[in-house]
């Protein structure tokens, strides 16, 4: 992201008479701000980026949260937002039904000097990516894997369908119509066992979690014990604590989606929240008062600039947040 442009969306989110402006609450404000968008037409991306951070992205009470729904409600608040000219060497490689939830995260937000290191020794072949850094992979069969920050795919170039992660990674699987290969993923806690889907596997935590979209997948645990899941199901073993945790995504669960660009929260503790950001970014948190860390937090946040994230939790909960010798200090508003 250019430093002015940054600077801008900082003042913006920060600006009582912006914030006036995004929740129509005074008439002066928004006569000013729209004569000033109408004036400054350049500037009118980051302009409703900061507007949807501010405004958030609400979730009905007592209504399951579809991902139809929450794919509705992202492109209703960040939908104005013109995607901007993709530069070159930029590591995304958006998909239609992401687009409008992208092109709010256009505007600089996304760190177009990154990308994965490979390392070819013999047959091997590794994607890694630091904190803060995230990539669309396309694998030898055709199938793709969107890579979270501080993780890591391995696969042998052999068998590309036999991959290892460590992390965070969201797959869809090519399916072999003809040959009906199955596409395995692998973690310290358990197997993932594929034919064509989309799912996405989380091994933070000392515990692997499995989060099925689409199709059908077979876990085999590290246990032995074999779990097969269907679409809108989470799964959770840990062979450590041997602990499996089966469960659907719905209005009774509490729950986090990591997309290219956004994280969506469902009533998850604030201190999950900034465990989610340690684990992205590498920089832990310490909380003043222990009475705020179970707040709980639901909707869209941005996720791939770190000052604007934390800006973003900040005005959806009303809280402090301050980084200081790479430790995020996290307090109530004085």
């Amino acid at each position: 992201m250019k430093d002015k442009t940054l600077r801008l969306l900082e003042n913006l989110l920060s600006d009582s008479s912006f914030i006036n402006w995004v929740k129509k609450k005074n008439k002066n404000d928004s006569s000013f701000w729209n004569l000033w968008i109408k004036n400054n037409p350049d500037k009118v991306d980051t302009v409703y980026t900061a507007k949807a951070i501010i405004e958030g992205i609400p979730f009905a009470k007592n209504k399951e949260v579809s991902k139809e729904a929450i794919a509705k409600e992202l492109q209703e608040v960040l939908g104005k937002i013109n995607t901007s000219k993709k530069k070159k060497g930029a590591i995304y490689k958006l998909a239609p039904r992401v687009k409008n939830i992208m092109s709010a995260a256009a505007v600089g937000l996304v760190f177009v000097v990154v990308g994965a290191f490979f390392f070819n020794t013999s047959n091997k072949v590794v994607h890694r990516t630091g904190y803060g850094e995230v990539i669309n992979l396309k694998l030898p069969d055709g199938s793709t894997v969107v890579l979270n920050g501080n993780s890591e795919l391995t696969y042998d170039k052999s068998n590309p369908r036999n991959v290892s992660l460590e992390g965070e990674a969201y797959f869809k699987v090519k399916p072999k119509l003809t040959t009906h290969a199955k596409f395995w993923v692998n973690t310290n806690d358990l197997r993932v066992e594929v034919f064509g889907t989309k799912f996405n596997v989380n091994t933070r935590d000392k515990k692997t979690g499995v989060l099925l979209d689409e199709g059908s997948v077979r876990l085999k645990l590290k246990n032995g014990v074999s779990e097969k899941m269907v679409p809108g199901e989470y799964v959770t073993y840990s062979e450590e604590k041997e602990e499996v945790v089966h469960e659907r995504v719905e209005e009774a669960a509490s729950f986090t989606i990591w997309r290219e660009g956004t994280y969506i929260f469902k009533d998850v503790a604030l201190k999950d929240v900034m465990k989610h950001m340690e684990h992205v970014y590498g920089i832990p948190s310490e909380f003043a008062d222990a009475s705020i860390e179970g707040i709980m937090l639901s909707g869209g946040i941005p996720n791939e600039n770190l000052s604007i994230c934390l800006t973003a939790i900040q005005k959806s909960i009303g809280i402090k947040i301050v980084q200081k010798d790479n430790t995020l200090y996290v307090s109530k508003i004085n």
